[in-house]
């Protein structure tokens, strides 16, 4: 990786392409910091330190902003409303006819898709500056508000403002990641992503030596083995990311005049890890919503014989979804399997991978075409696509395990985080190879 790096900033034009990337991160960065008016940053942060925590979905949406919803910044919503648009627009795709031909229609049809992805996340992000606004605007445990009115500005224009700057942050981070797209390295929105989870190690590796300075004797070796283990999931992450099954196809051979065409063996690639970190994510979002509930209503404490039946019910009810349960991890872990299923069998069509076989002359070795090439494909892709899923469970409720049993809380080094990271890495590095191989002409013969 490093000398790939080193080679690339040899090459003028590929320094330029890196230099915008990072030029655009440091904008990114500092629009994080940029506090949005009528907002009290101090409340905001301590309303989120009390709040966004245990890996809830406020902490979730904090990890992927960088730490800039903590601060009631500019960017506060992040790439959030985009990739939560373009995941609702890839399922439609598949439900609905216009959307499914717009797919098929080549650079056109995707230019299309991205326009109306784009719509679709100023609309979210519309909802979410509103739901944020509001969530803020309620008083917080001190009876203080996070919103502050300056003299001679009413409620409605504070509230406009407010709401205006989380939309207009949420469309300028949108806009900085397709100039990523057009002038620099990697994918733009993947690149926020990675620079804003990455914003937070710095801060998560004080919170370890925290522990070992404060307890040195109760966390040391705690921190020591979370380390390793930090290693080792990074490790297991590109070995996964890498992995593939390769299917055999053997092409007939035809023979036109006096040639011989065809008959050569080539193979389908199938990767382990194929749906990414979307089922995470899909698993994720269904699970936060029972602790959203916990902002607006905190539970009862401790069940006495005066608490009504209502309230033994949300208690239970609360408990059971916290993100340091077990049962928690449990439906976590089988919600990840289920997701990542369904998001492969809308990715892949075995019957129309087998009739592109034999429209090409081409077969798997020792199965007929048609129908039985198709089950052979299916029955393939279950079984990749659960040993896949049961990698991701493990990756995402390993933490959740782990920081019950060591009381060890580091949100931006977990399984999710390092998943999306490692992946962000690993694409960026294979695009600045594929721009090397196209400028030395000798690579593609060596």
């Amino acid at each position: 990786m490093f000398k790939t790096l080193k080679n690339a900033w040899g090459i003028p034009e590929i320094r330029k392409k890196i230099l915008f990337t990072l030029f655009i991160i440091v904008i990114y960065r500092l629009g994080s910091v940029i506090t949005v008016p009528f907002l009290d940053a101090a409340i905001v942060t301590q309303w989120m330190s009390e709040k966004a925590s245990n890996g809830n979905f406020l902490e979730y949406l904090d990890i992927l902003s960088g730490g800039a919803l903590s601060k009631a910044s500019l960017f506060s919503l992040g790439v959030q409303p985009y990739i939560n648009a373009s995941i609702i627009i890839q399922l439609l795709t598949y439900a609905l006819p216009p959307l499914e031909r717009l797919q098929q229609e080549g650079e056109d049809g995707r230019k299309r898709l991205n326009a109306i992805t784009s719509f679709v996340a100023l609309g979210l992000a519309a909802f979410m500056s509103v739901a944020y606004y509001l969530t803020l605007k309620s008083p917080t445990s001190d009876g203080s508000s996070a919103v502050k009115y300056t003299s001679g500005a009413t409620g409605i224009f504070a509230m406009a403002v407010i709401i205006g700057c989380f939309m207009a942050g949420s469309s300028l981070v949108i806009w900085m990641g397709n100039r990523i797209n057009e002038r620099g390295i990697g994918n733009g929105i993947s690149m926020i992503l990675f620079a804003g989870i990455t914003a937070r190690i710095p801060a998560d590796l004080g919170t370890l030596a925290a522990y070992v300075s404060n307890e040195p004797k109760k966390y040391f070796f705690k921190v020591v083995i979370y380390l390793l283990i930090f290693v080792a999931m990074v490790i297991g992450i590109v070995y996964m990311n890498e992995a593939e099954r390769r299917i055999p196809v053997q092409y007939a051979k035809r023979v036109v005049g006096r040639k011989q065409y065809g008959g050569q063996s080539s193979h389908i690639p199938v990767k382990i890890c194929m749906s990414g970190v979307m089922p995470i994510i899909f698993a994720m979002s269904f699970m936060s919503l029972p602790s959203m509930f916990t902002i607006f209503k905190q539970p009862v404490e401790a069940i006495t014989d005066t608490t009504t039946g209502g309230e033994k019910f949300y208690f239970h009810f609360v408990h059971f979804f916290s993100t340091r349960s077990y049962s928690y991890a449990a439906i976590y872990f089988i919600l990840i399997i289920l997701f990542n299923w369904f998001y492969v069998q809308i990715q892949y069509n075995p019957v129309e991978m087998a009739n592109n076989l034999r429209q090409s002359n081409g077969g798997i070795p020792g199965i007929r075409p048609g129908k039985p090439t198709s089950d052979y494909i299916q029955r393939v892709l279950g079984k990749i696509s659960l040993v896949g899923a049961v990698f991701l469970g493990v990756v995402a409720v390993f933490p959740i395990i782990f920081l019950k049993l060591t009381e060890i809380d580091v949100s931006s080094m977990g399984g999710t985080s390092i998943l999306i990271v490692v992946s962000v890495a690993i694409e960026t590095v294979r695009t600045l190879e594929s721009q090397l191989m196209m400028r030395h002409h000798p690579g593609f013969l060596r």
